[in-house]
């Protein structure tokens, strides 16, 4: 059961119905004690949970859109609203999605077994991160050799690679180097690494394993732990902080959410979390009208900022929990609007989210060198997103086209334990 099915009151088919605590306390005296229920708990078996889908779609249109130089549809993405974006949804999603199949595979394959396939994922990952460095490397430098724009190489942070091409395709097979708009990957190829371990903790103790996730983000804030990266600097991403929003999207996959259930289905959650959005609202509107800081008290300003993304600073992540909190009270699972066919580009594209977000960097790129040769105004702009929407829309179609013709012979054989995509993962 998930999140919004607790709040719902709607159940998962094939799961078990909670027994009433009455009938529990009215068994004989003499019956045997039923066997410890497992630390973790996962739903049944069934169709796939289209709301990951939906939102993990939502975040990689966003990302794009977010890669481009601004325009007027970039006012669409929620980072201007807020202090978290698209990639708190990505990575939570991720974990979930992680948890939820591979958690699976642990209780009924073994820790070997699960281990195997995680590291699998893992390579699948890395070969697409590699995949996507070298097309992206050379986009980059045929555009700026072909158009005399050594800008280019700058701008997209490659300027070291034709310094030092071979220093730097080691540094960027060890993922210590990566031009801009390529570090979500890396950072997703870590937790994924930590996942066997996260999820042999959760087996046994789902909470502690929580606890120690957010000790690691204290200790890190605390004593600045980070990943170096090539020539110098860190991570944009610290694993070391990012870890505990995909920690936590295990630990709902792994019966967390219905253990928050009553939390979130309660009205001073709701408002809560209302009200926190609308101060975050107001403090991004000083952003961009500084008249409107004169309103907010000094000591508030000096304590908020700066607002840390490298670090998924604490003000992000509880932006990201009231979103989400919100988000599963009044979208339930059941909802008739997910099998809507105008929703359904976005619940495509998070189908197969890693070819999609690969192919996302790649018409990012391609769409801002079109904007700063063409120099056209807000319809370019609106053009180019759009245009790039659509590709990403067309391509997940055929890709969903391909993998269902390909796997038609196969598919009454075929085990959806370990397949991710049925999980809403890809």
């Amino acid at each position: 059961m998930t999140i919004a099915d607790q709040v719902t009151g709607s159940t998962i088919a094939g799961t078990a119905k909670p027994v009433d605590s009455a009938s529990v306390d009215s068994k004989p005296a003499g019956a045997r004690p039923r066997a410890r229920a497992p630390a973790i708990t996962l739903p049944a078996i069934g169709e796939r949970e289209l709301r990951l889908d939906l939102f993990r779609g939502l975040a990689l249109w966003l990302i794009f859109i977010d890669h481009l130089p601004p325009s007027l549809l970039t006012w669409f993405t929620i980072r201007n609203y807020g202090f978290s974006d698209a990639t708190e949804i990505f990575i939570f999603i991720s974990g979930y999605t992680a948890a939820f199949v591979y958690g699976r595979a642990m209780l009924e394959s073994g820790v070997v077994i699960a281990t195997a396939r995680i590291l699998r994922r893992v390579w699948q990952i890395y070969v697409a991160h590699v995949f996507l460095f070298t097309i992206f490397l050379a986009e980059i430098s045929y555009v700026a050799t072909s158009f005399e724009n050594p800008l280019y190489t700058e701008e997209m942070g490659i300027m070291d690679f034709l310094k030092q091409p071979d220093v730097t395709i080691v540094q960027a097979l060890l993922l210590r180097f990566r031009p801009v708009n390529m570090d979500v990957l890396p950072l997703y190829i870590v937790l994924m690494l930590a996942l066997p371990l996260i999820l042999w903790s959760m087996k046994w103790r789902p909470d502690v394993t929580l606890g120690l996730s957010v000790v690691l983000y204290a200790v890190t804030w605390e004593y600045d732990l980070y990943l170096s990266a090539y020539p110098n600097g860190f991570w944009a991403f610290n694993p070391f902080a990012w870890q505990l929003l995909f920690v936590f999207g295990a630990w709902c996959a792994l019966g967390g959410a219905r253990r928050m259930s009553r939390i979130l289905a309660s009205p001073v959650t709701m408002w809560i979390a209302i009200a926190y959005l609308v101060a975050a609202f107001y403090v991004t509107l000083t952003w961009y009208v500084p008249q409107l800081s004169q309103f907010m008290p000094k000591r508030i300003e000096q304590w908020m900022y700066p607002i840390d993304k490298t670090d998924l600073d604490v003000l992000r992540f509880t932006h990201f929990l009231a979103l989400a909190a919100l988000t599963v009270r009044f979208l339930p699972r059941d909802w008739p609007g997910l099998k809507s066919r105008w929703l359904r580009p976005l619940i495509l594209c998070g189908q197969h989210s890693l070819e999609i977000f690969c192919l996302g960097v790649f018409l990012a790129f391609a769409g801002h060198f079109i904007l700063a040769e063409v120099s056209g105004g807000a319809a370019m702009h609106a053009l180019i997103s759009l245009s790039g929407v659509l590709i990403m829309w067309g391509v997940a179609w055929v890709i969903s086209w391909y993998k269902r013709v390909a796997d038609k012979s196969g598919a009454k054989t075929k085990n959806a334990v370990g397949n991710a995509d049925l999980a809403g993962g890809g």
